[in-house]
């Protein structure tokens, strides 16, 4: 990996001096470093590493995951979170390695070879070229996995292809990251859901509401987890002036559909995205990363996983209890 992205600087630095010009320094590195500013401490990671999952499946094969940290749009502090999440459960669990990048330079069809999955860790505003985009999209139609965490999906505005395989753009988050929402189960019975045990749940983190213009759906989208809106919590949020018009747009308040979690087949590959991980220390919830785990392993091939979309299908969503009895 580190040879491969050398390579590709050194030839840009190399093509600059060729026609007298200066080297353009990527900011990406400067920019996290002012963001990020040290985190996570120790105690943090000591805490991420107290609740780390187990594998639900053996790998069928060695396994290797392409874990993409980059942002041109906001900067979730909760990345390095991530990052240390997934690299450890790496080590921990033998489910899989992982490599982490930074630099488009990575996203060739050469590269992506050795990989199994990318993971989109709350990446936004990614502008990848035409060729890279051709890469990703081979990659996944291929037979290869896509994962993606909570802002994979303000990613690829300028491309409406990445926005589909994704599901779905941001468009809003009028459940902030400082509150607690209910969860209702979609998929109770489902092996992504299995580390919530049947039952819906009540979790603090930041949750979006996507484009309607380009959102896939539950005719394209297999929902494993969205909020539960028959909770007055939840409701609350909408009552914002801001946000009336689009209420009335959806045909009012008991209309609104909000999907967090969500897997889908695209060509031969597999894509598991959650809207969880917003806020640095959902990476040190048990249950949540194990539903992450279990959807990386999903991408990977290792957990087979029924994929075909929710609309039409006969399941018994499960809602989250009272908050006074969770």
């Amino acid at each position: 990996m580190k040879s491969i992205v050398l390579s590709t600087l050194t030839l840009a630095i190399l093509t600059c001096l060729s026609y007298g010009e200066t080297p353009k320094k990527d900011p990406w590195p400067d920019k996290a470093a002012e963001r990020f500013k040290g985190k996570p401490t120790a105690d943090h990671k000591a805490e991420i590493e107290a609740n780390l999952p187990s594998a639900t499946a053996k790998p069928k094969k060695a396994r290797k995951v392409l874990c993409f940290w980059r942002c041109e749009g906001f900067i979730h502090t909760s990345i390095p979170f991530g990052n240390h999440a997934v690299a450890k459960m790496a080590e921990t669990t033998g489910a899989y390695s992982v490599d982490m990048a930074y630099d488009y330079s990575v996203f060739t069809k050469e590269n992506l070879a050795q990989y199994d999955a990318i993971l989109f860790n709350n990446t936004t505003n990614l502008v990848p070229n035409e060729e890279q985009q051709a890469a990703i999209m081979e990659f996944i139609k291929g037979g290869k996995g896509i994962v993606g965490f909570h802002a994979a999906s303000d990613n690829f505005k300028r491309w409406e292809e990445g926005i589909a395989l994704i599901g779905g753009v941001f468009s809003g988050h009028p459940w902030n990251a400082g509150g607690t929402w209910a969860f209702k189960l979609d998929d109770p019975d489902h092996p992504l859901n299995a580390a919530f045990k049947g039952k819906g749940i009540w979790h603090k983190d930041e949750i979006y509401w996507y484009n309607p213009k380009n959102f896939q759906g539950r005719e394209r989208l297999r929902v494993l987890m969205s909020l539960d809106m028959s909770k007055e919590e939840n409701k609350k949020p909408l009552a914002n002036e801001k946000h009336q018009k689009r209420v009335e747009e959806l045909g009012g308040i008991d209309k609104i559909d909000v999907p967090v979690s969500w897997i889908r087949e695209m060509g031969e590959g597999r894509l598991f995205y959650t809207n969880l991980g917003h806020n640095d220390m959902t990476f040190a919830n048990r249950d949540v990363l194990q539903h992450m785990l279990d959807g990386i392993q999903y991408a990977l091939g290792d957990i087979e996983a029924d994929a075909v979309p929710s609309e039409g299908l006969k399941l018994e969503p499960v809602l989250a209890p009272a908050k006074d009895a969770q």
